[in-house]
């Protein structure tokens, strides 16, 4: 990341840009189009008035779909996203298949959910790198539609893991099992869900992550995975749409705090694991900051999964919902605006 001094800089620039650039091209552009000038002072204000629409105003209400006999299918519901939103949407009225990784280990994300005792909530054994027992929950589903032939109105690919590593500290077995995982299993659940979900008009909703949209040090094994995801729900978009089906894209921001998916001592298994002219070249000095990154990350970012949790819902039930959805912090989402926008040389200036 740039020092702060860097940062200061930039700042005083984009703000001397704006103050002064910005009216003195606006005024040319008028002069141009033969207009005022004092629609300069408009435009300004037009262009402000724009930017606080789209990113400081509340979500406009879009109308909401009745949830009444429509099922979900949730992966990934042990603990974090999927658990809190298997129990939420189950409060809504949904019917809700929520496939859980341990629940014939007596799990406890799993135990706490059968603890419902209801009708409405079906904890189904999943692991999504299982051909097996995907298809296995597809027919459980299917079987236990009340109502089949309406087919199943949504599918939230959650489940997933992640890892932390710079690319020659990161074993291959590392960057497999990560995809497997995140990408491979969206896949496979996904094919194996689509004829019921195409029945209903439903929805696919698939969770990424701000790192599906940018990279950074020590995340490629979850850039990798998560970029792939993006790329397979624009191409599944495009093919869903002549059926009525939406696909739709979560991308939180750092809630490892919440979802425990990453740990402090993974930094450690990284330099036990590492070759050892790895070890050399970099050296100690250089491993120790960055895993401080590692435990600062860990132990960062939000602690309350119910951002994330409120934008699955809304993709689920909202009758326009957004294609993309960014629950993260606001440094979090100025940071991946610019990185997505700027030229590559600015935007490395200012992180790296």
């Amino acid at each position: 990341m740039a020092p702060p001094s860097a940062l200061l800089a930039l700042s005083v620039s984009l703000t001397a840009l704006l103050g002064f650039g910005l009216p003195a091209l606006l005024g040319a552009a008028t002069t141009l189009l033969g207009l005022p000038e004092t629609s300069v002072t408009e435009c300004i204000v037009a262009l402000y008035l724009l930017l606080v629409l789209c990113v400081a105003t509340p979500r406009l209400p879009r109308g909401v779909l009745e949830v009444t006999g429509r099922g979900v299918l949730v992966t990934g519901c042990d603990s974090g996203f999927g658990h809190g939103l298997a129990l939420h949407l189950h409060h809504l009225g949904f019917t809700v298949f929520a496939g859980c990784l341990l629940k014939d280990q007596g799990g406890a994300g799993a135990k706490k959910l059968e603890d419902c005792r209801s009708s409405r909530m079906k904890v189904l054994q999943l692991d999504v790198c299982s051909d097996q027992q995907v298809v296995d929950a597809v027919d459980f589903i299917r079987d236990h539609l009340g109502e089949a032939q309406r087919g199943l109105w949504a599918l939230v690919n959650n489940a997933g893991v992640s890892a932390l590593g710079e690319v020659e500290f990161t074993s291959m077995d590392t960057y497999k099992r990560v995809s497997e995982v995140n990408l491979w299993g969206t896949v496979r659940v996904t094919k194996a869900a689509l004829p019921l979900i195409r029945r209903a008009k439903g929805r696919v909703v698939n969770m990424t992550s701000s790192y599906a949209r940018m990279g950074d040090v020590m995340r490629s094994p979850d850039c990798v995975s998560k970029y792939g995801v993006e790329a397979f729900s624009d191409c599944l978009r495009y093919e869903m749409k002549p059926w009525g089906v939406k696909v739709l894209l979560v991308e939180p921001g750092n809630f490892a705090a919440a979802t425990g998916l990453l740990t402090r001592h993974a930094a450690d298994k990284l330099w036990a694991e590492a070759p050892a002219g790895v070890r050399e070249d970099y050296g100690r000095a250089h491993f120790e900051r960055r895993a401080a990154l590692v435990r600062s990350f860990c132990s960062g970012g939000q602690k309350d999964v119910g951002p994330v949790v409120q934008d699955v819902v809304d993709a689920i039930r909202s009758k326009r919902p957004y294609t993309r959805y960014t629950p993260m912090e606001p440094h979090c989402w100025m940071r991946m605006q610019l990185m997505t926008h700027l030229p590559a040389a600015l935007s490395d200036l200012l992180y790296f």
